[in-house]
């Protein structure tokens, strides 16, 4: 029976070392797969490298690197791990796979760049460990979910599903911005609230149930009305905003906003058993204007007040925006950029439209000058709504 040694000359001579000098020097395309366990990870590692356990390989890379095409440099702490890391990545199809002789190590003796990650608490692995099961996202996404922020507009029927599903998914940093109060009216849906906080500020009814439900999460409120004066230093330094307003004036607002800071912003509305959503990411799909140019004259968009709304529909299409929230913060996936999600819930059917961009709009068509911020309640009456999330 081959010893361990035997084992492991057979395996060098079967795949491709490099040394740290060399490695370093490598171009764009490459990726450093660090094969260490988590402990010595979290001591260093080199930067924008990718970490998958050896033990995790073979079950998780090729979630992590679908592309077999996919240039890789493996490291470990000596070269050992990585040699037999480097032979089954070979095995599995994997195109141009190195192995680090003399690991990590030996790149921190030669004086190579390094950093310290920042990693998980042990609260932290066990709150999000569904999270981190998934090749998808892992440590590294969640640790990236944690670094992120998200603006919601509303604490209502739309931004009481979101605000709770991207706290408990553990988003960093949530804005929220509302200027209403807490009525018994709100609760047969706003589930944010409940019948304690009636009368109380709507937002900061929403900040006590997210830190409630999970106390990593940094909350900002915005007890005021949005608005031009204020609109581009509210959203400034926000990665996604969701939509989930229910005017028209406030949303040719945000859309030119967001234009300016390219932001992008998840749509999200309801109108009694019907809901959407789509994103408008800024330059890459359609905006607000090229979906709806002009507003509908009041009488045919009526509010949820007027029309009414089934309390449940705002908790599925909330959910989808925190969805698309989530995925465009971790890169993943197909957001619904160019695309817009009908749901019927009478029907219990989903349908998908696509958008395009309108070459002649006025906010991000190609002739545009300069996005002017104004004020847009000339636009229509104060009461007009479309698919109103309140």
């Amino acid at each position: 029976m081959a010893s361990f040694r035997e084992i492991l000359l057979k395996t060098k001579s079967q795949i491709e070392e490099i040394d740290t000098i060399s490695a370093s020097k490598l171009g764009k395309g490459w990726l450093f797969l660090d094969v260490r366990e988590a402990d010595e990870y979290e001591q260093g590692t080199i930067e924008n490298s990718m970490f998958l356990p050896r033990g995790n390989l073979e079950v998780q890379v090729e979630g992590r690197i679908p592309d077999k095409r996919q240039k890789i440099v493996v490291y470990c702490a000596g070269g050992v791990r990585s040699a037999l890391a480097a032979k089954s990545l070979q095995e599995l199809g994997y195109e141009t796979v190195l192995s680090m002789a003399g690991g990590f190590n030996r790149w921190k003796d030669d004086g190579l760049k390094w950093v310290t990650p920042k990693s998980l608490t042990p609260e932290q692995r066990n709150r999000y460990q569904r999270h981190l099961l998934l090749p998808e996202v892992g440590e590294a996404g969640q640790q990236r979910l944690l670094e992120k922020s998200v603006l919601l507009l509303g604490a209502g029927g739309l931004g009481s599903p979101a605000a709770l599903y991207l706290a408990a998914a553990g988003v960093g940093h949530i804005g929220i911005i509302d200027m209403d109060e807490v009525d018994a009216s709100n609760l047969q849906r706003q589930v944010l609230h409940n019948v304690e906080r009636i009368g109380q500020r709507k937002v900061d009814s929403a900040k006590k149930t997210i830190s409630l439900l999970n106390p990593d999460v940094e909350v900002t409120t915005y007890d005021m009305r949005l608005g031009a004066d204020n609109v581009l230093d509210i959203i400034d330094g926000y990665d996604v905003i969701v939509d989930g307003m229910d005017n028209f004036p406030t949303r040719y607002l945000v859309n030119d906003a967001a234009l300016l800071k390219r932001i992008p912003v998840v749509h999200g509305s309801i109108f009694r058993f019907e809901g959407q959503v789509t994103v408008f990411n800024p330059y890459v799909g359609p905006c607000y204007r090229c979906f709806v140019p002009e507003p509908p004259p009041a009488e045919l968009a009526p509010s949820c007040a007027e029309a009414g709304v089934l309390g449940v529909l705002p908790g599925i299409i909330g959910s989808i925006q925190a969805m698309e929230a989530i995925k465009l913060l971790l890169d993943l996936g197909d957001p619904l950029v160019g695309r817009l999600l009908a749901y019927d819930s009478l029907e219990e059917t989903f349908r998908t439209f696509k958008m395009r961009r309108d070459p002649s709009c006025p906010a991000c068509g190609p002739d545009v000058d300069e996005i002017v911020i104004a004020e847009y309640d000339h636009l229509c009456m104060p009461h007009a709504k479309v698919l109103a999330t309140a």
